[in-house]
């Protein structure tokens, strides 16, 4: 996904619409979780925002594991969550 120049809240908005999205694309309600127990979406923005290079950051919720870069928002597949994250 490209995304446009925004203000910070508008990018964050953005991504979050985007993580929110993709879980429910994997059949997870949006009522059932906090999307903000499991990632700080802000902190997320701005790692993202800042990057110079490759960077993608992991996060489980409710069992689906995400991976976000400063482009996209992809499910990790065949990848299982262990007790460490």
């Amino acid at each position: 996904m490209e995304r446009s120049p925004a203000s910070g809240d508008e990018r964050s908005t953005e991504l979050v619409v985007e993580i929110v999205d993709t879980l429910e694309a994997c059949g997870l309600d949006p009522d059932s979780y906090q999307l903000y127990d499991y990632v700080d979406v802000e902190a997320l923005e701005q790692v993202c925002a800042s990057s110079n290079g490759d960077i993608e950051i992991r996060f489980t919720v409710e069992g689906i594991r995400i991976a976000v870069t400063p482009d996209t928002v992809t499910v990790l597949l065949g990848e299982s969550a262990t007790a460490s994250e």
